[in-house]
This record gives C-alpha cells, sequence and structure tokens, in this order.
C-alpha cells in the first residue's frame, strides 16, 4: 500500500510518517522502481502502535523504547509500566501546573473590570510575571524548569 492509503488506514497523516522515518522512530518504507514508498501490513501494525503511544502522549524517545519492548517477546512487563508509570507522573505534573494556571486566570478575570478603562489585572500580571526569572514563574505553576 501507498503512503496514502497507510495513512488513512493509521490515522497517521503522512508527513508524520515521513518525519517518523527520517529519525528512525520506524523503519523507512520499502521503494519501487518508481521510487514510491510501499508499506506492508507490518508496517501497517507499527504505525497503528505509534499512533496510540502518540495519542497517549508518549514522547518520541519514550516510542522508541516502548516499541522495542513491544518487539521483544522476552520483555518484562515491569519495564513496560516503568516507562507508564513515569509518564503518568508527568501528565499529572503537567495537569496540576494547568490547574495552576487556569485558577490563576480565572481570579484575574474575576478582578478584571472589562469596562472601557485601561486598568487591568490580567495584563499587569502578564507584565509582572515576564520581569521575574523563568524558573521562579515555573516553580509557581509546578513546572521543571529544567524540561
Amino acid at each position: 500500500m501507498n503512503i496514502g492509503q497507510a495513512s488513512k488506514a493509521t490515522g497517521v497523516s503522512t508527513k508524520m510518517i515521513r518525519y517518523y522515518e527520517q529519525i528512525k522512530l520506524i523503519s523507512p518504507a520499502h521503494r519501487t522502481e518508481a521510487s514510491y514508498r510501499t508499506y506492508s501490513n507490518s508496517d501497517i501494525h507499527t504505525l497503528r502502535f505509534v499512533r496510540g503511544a502518540r495519542d497517549l502522549g508518549f514522547s518520541v524517545e519514550q516510542m522508541k523504547t516502548l516499541l522495542t519492548l513491544w518487539r521483544d517477546r522476552s520483555r518484562a512487563s515491569a519495564d513496560v509500566k516503568t516507562i507508564a508509570l513515569e509518564h503518568i507522573a508527568e501528565l499529572e505534573r503537567k495537569a496540576a501546573a494547568i490547574q495552576a494556571m487556569t485558577k490563576t486566570l480565572k481570579h484575574l478575570a474575576n478582578n478584571c473590570q472589562g469596562n472601557d478603562r485601561p486598568d487591568c489585572p490580567i495584563i499587569e500580571e502578564i507584565a509582572n510575571a515576564s520581569e521575574k526569572e523563568t524558573p521562579d514563574i515555573n516553580a509557581r505553576f509546578g513546572v521543571n524548569a529544567k524540561k
């Protein structure tokens, strides 16, 4: 099947398929004499796996590791679970950061008069936050500044 058909069958865009090949997340497709990409059933299965991992928010590096484990029939499920638990922790940190930002913005919006006057606590907070050092801002919202 060609790249368009592979895209339709897996829900992975043709652009992403090419990108995944470029970064060596997936093996390069076989090529016809006219240099068109062709995908086997095995390739489609791999792309569906990648799509599932991507839909769960795994990073490219995590997807590489998961693909390796998926292909290794002698793998330990503990290895897969470790990756999943680390990812869950990161998702929970991000969710907490989003909740903190939402809470702050709701507070600021509730205190903004929303009238014709220029005074606006939202603008003031953004201006003041941008003058602070980035790690302080990130720490305030529970985001690890090193990532």
